[in-house]
């Protein structure tokens, strides 16, 4: 789903006033997925997809609620806004930042290991906790993102539940959520299998089960051949499971969703200036001034994103796109192997601007400062309105952390 708000013209301008690289971000695309997951109780954003403070507000301004992994969330939750009651933790383990925020705010935990249950009772006695369960398998569009099975640390082992069960009320909790995931971009059938394991599951905690979450992994539509999610239907199957849960509790079943990547990686688009261009024996390439440090996913898991040159057409021929990083992985145009993966591409010249799509979700929010890279700048369009949510970031910020013997 290409926003329409992104066209080349806009985005050019943009580059121009901004500065590359730039990450631009739709809001009318963020609407529009909050809008189509109405099938849900409560849908809880994920907020390591993109923690931008102005997309956080907008989220929570359209009743979302947020799922947070860190102190530094926990932080960034608050600033946007966020009241204690919408906001949930969900970790395999507290660190120490963590744990202390959790104790003082009463924020509800979604535990992942039983490990995490003596300190939370340290840190805040009583109340209530979601467990979060290991289905015993686990899917996604690459196994580095595969959150379910026996090689992923994630959840409580399935056949470790009751004993969990146990564990937490022995400490004074009452079970009222369970949540699985087994991984993003997952399939259908495996986000359903999911679903039918963790009803049979909810019979283990009985008549305190007052919320079900489905966890989020719903697949991203990357390439024009790749199926559109069918969300509404997706949605109609999770109620199904949550009216078998209700029948024997005998008491209403909220049903969340906590989406990250799919609410908010359509939205953006990474704008990158072309610096220089060469061949290399029969290889064509374009060499711009984004990087892995702004866009990891192509290195880490070979991930595509469709790459449009801005304002130029016709004369296309096999392209390698690259960074200015000093590594060989910093392509973004490579295969999940690292193989090259060259894409047809206009002939482009230094001064030109190319698009990288669908990077709202785990390009900013994976950004790094390799190579003593500035953090690029972030703008978002509303409508015909623009305007930076986030500055590039400085050389003097950059050094600021750090002090001289």
């Amino acid at each position: 789903m290409r926003p329409v708000a992104l066209d080349d013209a806009r985005l050019a301008a943009l580059a121009r006033e901004h500065g590359t690289p730039l990450y631009v971000y739709d809001a009318a695309t963020i609407r529009a997925r909050h809008a189509a997951l109405a099938g849900f109780d409560v849908v809880r954003y994920a907020a390591k997809a993109n923690p931008n403070l102005t997309l956080l507000k907008l989220l929570r301004n359209l009743g979302a609620s947020i799922d947070v992994v860190s102190a530094g969330e926990i932080e960034r939750a608050f600033a946007a806004g966020f009241p204690a009651e919408r906001i949930v933790f969900t970790a395999d383990l507290f660190d120490r930042a963590a744990l202390e925020r959790v104790g003082r705010h009463g924020l509800h935990v979604n535990v992942g290991s039983q490990a995490m249950l003596a300190q939370l009772a340290d840190a805040r006695p009583g109340g209530s906790v979601t467990l979060r369960i290991n289905p015993g398998f686990g899917d996604g569009h690459h196994a580095k993102v595969t959150t379910g099975g026996e090689l992923s640390k994630h959840g409580i082992w399935h056949a470790d539940l009751a004993g969990a069960i146990d564990e937490a009320r022995s400490r004074g909790f009452a079970v009222t959520g369970l949540h699985v995931h087994v991984g993003s971009g997952a399939n259908f059938e495996s986000l359903c299998a999911s679903g039918e394991l963790l009803a049979r599951s909810a019979r283990l905690v009985g008549d305190t089960l007052r919320t079900i979450s489905c966890g989020g992994g719903l697949p991203v539509r990357y390439r024009p051949t790749d199926l559109e999610f069918d969300v509404a239907r997706y949605a109609r199957a999770w109620r199904e499971h949550a009216r078998a849960i209700e029948a024997f509790t005998r008491r209403p079943i909220e049903l969340e969703i906590e989406p990250g990547r799919w609410l908010v990686a359509e939205c953006g688009v990474l704008v990158a200036e072309v610096r220089a261009t060469k061949r290399q024996g029969e290889r064509e390439f374009v060499l711009v001034d984004a990087g892995f440090h702004n866009l990891v996913r192509p290195t880490m898991y070979g991930a595509y994103h469709e790459i449009r040159a801005l304002a130029k057409t016709g004369g296309e021929r096999p392209t390698i796109v690259a960074g200015p990083l000093c590594e060989s992985a910093d392509v973004f145009t490579q295969g999940q192997d690292g193989e090259f993966a060259p894409i047809p591409l206009p002939p482009l010249a230094p001064g030109d601007f190319v698009a990288l799509h669908d990077v709202g979700a785990y390009g900013s929010s994976m950004a790094s400062n390799y190579n003593s890279q500035p953090l690029a700048a972030e703008v978002l369009i509303d409508g015909a309105r623009s305007w930076l949510v986030r500055r590039r970031q400085s050389f003097d910020e950059l050094l600021a952390p750090e002090r001289e013997l």
